[in-house]
């Protein structure tokens, strides 16, 4: 077997710089196990650890110590050929997570794993692991109800195999109405999931939230009945005649953040410092209270009356739930 090209100096460097961290994650990983993982002999490997056992940093003194270098467990890498770092210098002065900070990523993780569209809690767990060692201190224990439920799963199903669908659905004017529909796309706005698809009722595309659906089931064997050259707006909201028209108050910064709700070029005008003046349209009132609760204290309900009323009254009713009697 030919001998194994010698590293540059900038090779060896990154590669010291990779196997660090590896060996640090991976505590008591085999010699071979770790040179598979880096496509390098044994002897290299080795030769790195040897060479990681006289790095470290200077203390005050401005001469090494016994602290000031990395260590290795001598014993368990002759006799078992295992790579253990015993002490570690410089590693720990890199920036970490707060424990608050890595307890809101990890129940941003508990989340996503929720979602039935994401089936590999293997990979969320390995995630939450590093996440847990990245902190500076432990961690609160959190736990996070997924908002999702099987419908998600359903109605992907339904899109995938091009089956239509059935469901109750709570419209804008809060009546309960059976509807056919053909669908077509699921997607995501903010924490919200909505189907986009053929309406056979109406003819026409419509978009439903799936939150407001019930009873979902497919009816097999139906043959489709949307024109073939139908095409899905890249908005997902498309205005309608039935919508309504609200007048709000925003922060400029958020404006663009709206454009799902205003489109692309919205007609505004200068309120407050900082502030502009527009109008949106909305299905339902609903709609309109998420969208301002999204968007805590940035957007401003100014007109219809009974659409700042739905959105006070709204956030009285949370803010009720914490005990407290002032809003």
């Amino acid at each position: 077997m030919a001998e194994p090209q010698p590293m540059r100096v900038q090779d060896r460097l990154a590669f010291l710089l990779a196997l660090v961290p590896y060996l640090l994650d991976n505590d008591g990983v085999p010699v071979a196990q770790a040179a598979a993982h880096f496509g390098v002999p044994e002897q290299r490997i080795r030769d790195a650890v040897e060479l990681i056992a006289m790095s470290g940093v200077p203390g005050e003194t401005k001469a090494y110590q016994p602290n000031d270098l990395f260590d290795i467990d001598w014993d368990r890498l002759e006799q078992r050929d295992e790579i253990a770092i015993t002490h570690q210098v410089a590693i720990d002065d890199s920036p970490r997570f707060s424990a608050r900070e890595a307890a809101a990523l990890i129940a941003g993780l508990q989340y996503v794993a929720a979602l039935p569209a994401n089936a590999d809690r293997e990979t969320v767990a390995r995630l939450t692991a590093k996440l847990t060692r990245a902190a500076n201190g432990a961690p609160a224990a959190v736990a996070v109800e997924g908002g999702a439920d099987t419908r998600l799963g359903l109605v992907r199903e339904a899109v995938a195999a091009g089956t239509v669908l059935v469901f109750d659905y709570l419209n804008g004017r809060d009546e309960r109405e059976e509807r056919t529909v053909e669908p077509l796309r699921v997607e995501s706005v903010d924490e919200s999931w909505y189907l986009r698809a053929w309406d056979r009722t109406r003819r026409a595309l419509r978009t439903f939230r799936l939150d407001r659906m019930r009873d979902v089931r497919t009816l097999d064997g139906a043959a489709p009945e949307r024109p073939e050259d139908i095409e899905l707006p890249e908005r997902i909201f498309q205005p309608s005649k039935q919508d309504r028209s609200v007048t709000i108050e925003v922060a400029e910064a958020v404006v663009p953040l709206l454009a799902d709700y205003l489109g692309d070029r919205p007609q505004t005008q200068p309120a407050r410092r900082g502030w502009v003046r527009t109008r949106l349209r909305i299905a339902h009132l609903h709609g309109l209270k998420r969208l301002v609760a999204g968007r805590g204290g940035q957007v401003v309900v100014v007109e219809p009356e009974d659409a700042r009323d739905a959105v006070r009254d709204w956030a009285a009713a949370g803010l009720a739930r914490y005990g407290s009697d002032t809003i």
